[in-house]
Formats: structure tokens, C-alpha cells, sequence
């Protein structure tokens, strides 16, 4: 990596503004305390709520719920199961802890059939005739259903000897409609009683009462027990929430600091931070991530430290050359021949290839130059291809074999799929052995839809664990940096990137001692596609 690169990075990381802005965030436990106290509080404020607001509301529903029962069960009993009806009332009365009246009313007398007491303070058992029939009139009148809460201070109103006979029948009813009124919400926090009282009629049209009486305990000693209780639970669960936000955020926080303080390393050039942690698997995984990434960085910073060295290299070698050649042909009379002219050509043409090349590859690699696709004859352009290699094979001796059963057309951009077959010839004769022969396959697959270009040379192979490095630039299996016979060095490096810009299958085949053999694969672009002109075919 570049050393400035690194110095800048270095500065970022300690910089005093970006320390400022850090060291006024709020950390990672203090958030998730913070987190944990908000929700034990919501839990505290539902608890408060529930079992000490509504407590009330709950304890007297839960009675009312009773009741509602046991007046479908008695009244199913009066209506349908008469034989079953004190069965009914003793088992309602005995599992509700109510106590339970059944009058039958005959003309005007109300004549009771069937009684269940569970306390002795039960307010229906000492009623008066008179009052009966104020409950019995309330109950037809609100449609055959009376249900109120009443306080047994209520009862020396009930009691015969108590009830003031000779006042006014409006008298006596509005005595009795004031009680009831002021009753009518009375607070659990004292005695009260639910109240409750049906008249039906049978199939044979006789008249019931059916009178339910339910005492309310007083809650407020229960009230004063859960809200103790709140307390003690409200501090319990405010030091829990404390702990388990340090407790986790040890467990969160601690993978993240480690593997920030190996970011930092890494930023400075240090491609052995250790990033692995132990942990949640988002932790591990992360950590595994960056480690790949600091080893893919640490073998980018060594290719673009041995690209740099082998393009001095292979600029060196040509500007030598033609320094050397010029100066010879200035300082001795009679080398101004055509052969040392030659050479100066060559070596300049070599080196503005150099820089092609190298311009090609920053194209692709930078996503700047991507492929005109038009459909080709993929076998012409081979055999086109072949004809610049005439002069190699009559000189030295190379041999360069072609196979295509038939023309075969593909979609890809011509120039750049050139490139692809011209570097695979060129590497291939650059290793190939001492037979000097290269081989040029072009096979289709069983179904017609793939074409397979195969480019073999018969030299030393590749070992298995090199193979997946040979696509990087200048990257040698000897680590001997040789100057290539034919291209620049750059040849796999274009190769690989044309192809995966095609969106292309490629790859190699090699085995130590026999060769190695490059390939690529394309869909085949059928004859009978409008885009093959008549043209195309010759």
C-alpha cells in the first residue's frame, strides 16, 4: 500500500476531532441499561396497573362472573330440571361461596322453596316480606334482573322489628331508593354485598325469585400487601436491569472493541491484526469477514508491490535496449544498419504495448470499458486470429493446431473477445514444452447450447494450490520474474476480466508434468437468429 495512504489513514484514526466526537457518544452498556430500564419500568406500570388500579374492577367482575353463572345454572334447574334444583343450589352455593333464596310466588305470598347460607352475615336471609317485595318490583321493572352492591349497614333497614310500619308506604320507598343510591358504588375498601335478583316464570307460568347474595372482602389490606410487594419487585428488577446491561454489553461491546483496535492496526499497514473474536455468531462472522479482508488486502499490497517491480522491470529491458542500440549507432561509423533500426522498432513497439496493456486492464478493472456485444462467427475469428502466427511458427518453429468441427456463433464484443483468444495463444506458447506445440479446440456441448474454446500447451503444469493465483498480474509459479517471448505479462489478468465482463464460465485444467490447458465457455448463438446476415457466413 502506499506509504502516504497509510500516513493519512493513521491521522484520521487519531485525530483529536474524531476522539471528540467519540468520547461524547453514550456507550454501549449506558444505551442498553438505558434500554432495559425503560422496559422494566413499562413492566412495573402494567403490574401497578393490573394488580393494584384495577384490582377493584377485577375482584368485583370475578364475582359478578359468578353470580351470572350460577343464576344460568339455578335458572336452567327451575325451568327445565326442577327434581335437580337444591342439588344445583348447594353445588353453586358451595364451590362460589354464595348464598342462594328460591321463592315461588303464589298470588302475593312468596313462599320459599329452596336456601343455601354460607355466612351468617348474609343479607337475603334477613330481609323482610316488605323488602322482598321492593326487590321483587325492582326486578320487573329493570325486565326481570336487579343486581346492586349494597353495604350491610343496610340491614337494621331489613329487619322487621326495625321497619317504621306506620310510615307512608312513599315514605318507606324512598328511604329505601336513598340507601340503594348511596350504596350504588360503594368502595371495596369496606364491607359491601353484590345483590342479585331474577324473576322468572315456568312453562306452566309460575313465578320465581331467585335472590344471590355475594360478600366483597375489604381489599385495602390486600392493596397495601402488593403494593409492599411493587417496591421490592420495582428494586429488584432496576438492579437486574443494571446487571444484565453490563453483562451484555460485555458480551457485545468487547468483540467489536477488539476487532476496532485491529481496524486500527490494519490501517496502518498491519496485515496480521488478529481479528478473531468468540462470541455471538454476528460477531464471528464479522470477524471472519474483515480477517478475509485483511488477507486479501495484505496479498493486493505484495501483487502491487511485485507489479510495480516487474513493469520497472519490463519498461527497463526495451528503454535499455534502444538507448544502447541508439548510442551505438551514433558513436560507430557503420552500425546505422536496417537490422539495428529493427530492433529499436521492436522494442518500442513492445513497449507501447506495455502501456496498452496496462490502459486495458485499469479499463476493465475500473468498470469503464465494458463489451459492445454483436454476434460473431467465433470460428472465423480464430482462424483469423491464427494467421498472425505464421511468422513465429516458419522461424522458430512453433506449432499452432486448430480444431472446429463447424462454424459456431456467439454474442460478445469482437475486440475484446480477440484479446482473450490472443493472450491465451501467447501464454500458452510462452510455456509450452519443447515440442513447441500448441493446441486450438473448439467443441459444443450435447445439447448445442455451449461452445468451448480450449487452448493447451504441452509444458511443465501448474501445482493445484497455484492455479486459483494464476489469473493475477505478473503472478509466476517460479517467483522468477522472466521476461515473456510474446506479450507483456498481462495477458491472464485481461483474459479473466473480459470474460467475467461477458459474464462467462473459464477456467484451467492442469496436472504437473503435462500441461496446462485454458478455457471459456459461451452460449452458442443459433444460425437461425434474424441477427446472422449472409454476410456473417463468409
Amino acid at each position: 500500500m502506499n506509504p502516504q495512504s497509510n500516513q493519512n489513514r493513521t491521522t484520521y484514526f487519531n485525530s483529536p476531532r474524531r476522539t471528540q466526537r467519540s468520547g461524547g457518544r453514550i456507550s454501549i452498556s449506558w444505551k442498553l441499561f438505558a434500554y432495559l430500564a425503560l422496559f422494566t419500568l413499562f413492566i412495573l406500570i402494567v403490574v401497578w396497573i393490573m394488580q393494584i388500579g384495577l384490582l377493584n374492577y377485577f375482584y368485583s367482575q370475578s364475582k359478578y362472573d359468578e353470580m351470572e353463572v350460577t343464576d344460568a345454572m339455578v335458572t336452567d334447574a327451575i325451568l327445565n330440571h326442577p327434581g335437580n334444583l337444591e342439588e344445583v343450589v348447594e353445588k353453586c352455593a358451595t364451590d362460589y361461596l354464595l348464598c342462594i333464596r328460591v321463592f315461588r310466588v303464589d298470588g302475593s305470598t312468596a313462599r320459599q322453596i329452596v336456601s343455601a347460607e354460607v355466612s351468617g352475615n348474609c343479607l337475603i336471609h334477613r330481609i323482610s316480606s316488605r323488602y322482598l317485595t321492593h326487590l321483587y318490583n325492582e326486578a320487573v321493572e329493570n325486565g326481570g334482573l336487579y343486581t346492586k352492591k349494597i353495604s350491610p349497614e343496610m340491614l337494621f333497614f331489613t329487619n322487621p322489628d326495625a321497619m317504621i310500619d306506620t310510615d307512608p308506604p312513599r315514605r318507606q320507598q324512598d328511604r329505601i331508593d336513598g340507601i340503594f343510591n348511596a350504596f350504588r358504588n360503594y368502595p371495596l375498601e369496606q364491607d359491601v354485598n353484590m345483590l342479585h335478583v331474577r324473576v322468572l316464570r315456568d312453562m306452566s307460568g309460575s313465578t320465581y325469585i331467585l335472590m344471590l347474595n355475594s360478600e366483597l372482602e375489604p381489599l385495602n389490606a390486600t392493596v397495601e400487601t402488593l403494593k409492599t410487594q411493587f417496591w421490592m419487585i420495582a428494586f429488584i428488577l432496576l438492579w437486574g436491569a443494571l446487571f444484565l446491561a453490563i453483562l451484555i454489553s460485555r458480551n457485545i461491546s468487547e468483540p467489536i472493541k477488539k476487532m476496532n483496535r485491529a481496524a486500527k492496526q490494519l490501517a496502518q499497514g498491519r496485515y496480521d491484526a488478529d481479528f478473531r473474536v468468540t462470541g455471538y455468531s454476528e460477531a464471528t462472522e464479522l470477524s471472519e469477514s474483515l480477517t478475509h479482508a485483511s488477507e486479501q488486502l495484505s496479498r493486493n499490497d505484495k501483487l502491487q508491490k511485485e507489479l510495480i517491480a516487474n513493469i520497472s522491470h519490463d519498461l527497463r529491458t526495451p528503454l535499455t535496449m534502444i538507448v544502447g542500440y541508439s548510442e551505438v549507432m551514433r558513436d560507430l561509423p557503420g552500425e546505422n544498419t536496417p537490422e539495428n533500426v529493427q530492433v529499436i522498432i521492436d522494442e518500442t513497439e513492445r513497449l507501447s504495448q506495455l502501456v496498452n496493456d496496462l490502459l486495458d486492464l485499469s479499463k476493465l478493472q475500473a468498470g469503464t470499458r465494458l463489451p459492445s456485444m454483436e454476434v460473431l462467427n467465433l470460428t472465423a475469428l480464430i482462424e483469423s486470429t491464427m494467421l498472425r502466427y505464421e511468422k513465429l511458427t516458419q522461424k522458430d518453429g512453433y506449432r499452432i493446431e486448430y480444431q472446429a468441427p463447424a462454424p459456431i456463433y456467439v454474442r460478445a464484443d469482437q475486440t475484446m473477445l480477440l484479446q482473450v483468444i490472443y493472450n491465451l495463444i501467447n501464454n500458452a506458447i510462452n510455456y509450452t514444452g519443447n515440442d513447441k506445440l500448441v493446441r486450438v479446440t473448439q467443441t459444443v456441448s450435447s445439447d448445442g447450447s455451449k461452445v468451448r474454446v480450449s487452448v493447451m500447451d504441452s509444458g511443465a503444469g501448474i501445482p493445484p494450490e497455484q492455479i486459483p493465483l494464476i489469473w493475477d498480474r505478473y503472478y509466476k509459479i517460479d517467483k522468477v520474474h522472466r521476461r515473456a517471448m510474446i506479450g507483456t505479462g498481462l495477458g491472464l489478468s485481461i483474459v479473466k476480466q473480459v470474460l467475467e465482463a461477458h459474464h462467462t464460465t473459464y477456467g484451467i485444467e492442469s496436472k504437473e508434468g503435462s500441461g496446462s490447458t485454458f478455457w471459456f465457455e459461451m452460449p452458442v448463438v443459433q444460425r437461425d437468429t434474424p441477427e446472422i446476415k449472409d454476410e456473417n457466413l463468409a
